[in-house]
């Protein structure tokens, strides 16, 4: 009986450590996503967004009071939308890069 106690323990030990490893992993790729994300929106979105502000300061259109994005999926749809209409040559996984940036840095939807 003792022992079963124990090898629960240890499976319990060996399944959290699992779960913690799994979450550092999470988070350094959701770093990692963001630091793409950055690097995507200087190089592609930047430009144009500060153009179109009239300010020469891109990130005031995703301050304003009025975001034409109000949830993650509409701000996915933006990103995806820019990157066909513009041409940007985004690849999927790097417009979910750019959402992410967006979301961490500026949205911080619910």
């Amino acid at each position: 009986m003792n022992k079963s106690c124990f090898q629960r323990g240890v499976n319990t030990l060996i399944a959290g450590s699992f779960f913690v490893v799994g979450y550092a992993l999470a988070a350094d790729a959701n770093q990692a996503a963001v630091s793409r994300g950055q690097a995507l929106h200087a190089d592609k979105c930047a430009t144009c967004h500060a153009e179109k502000s009239g300010l020469g300061d891109g990130n005031v259109l995703y301050l304003r009071s009025d975001k034409k994005a109000t949830n993650l999926k509409q701000l996915e749809g933006m990103v995806a939308r820019c990157n066909s209409e513009l041409r940007l040559d985004l690849f999927p996984e790097d417009e979910v890069d750019v959402v992410v940036f967006l979301h961490k840095n500026f949205y911080k939807f619910k």
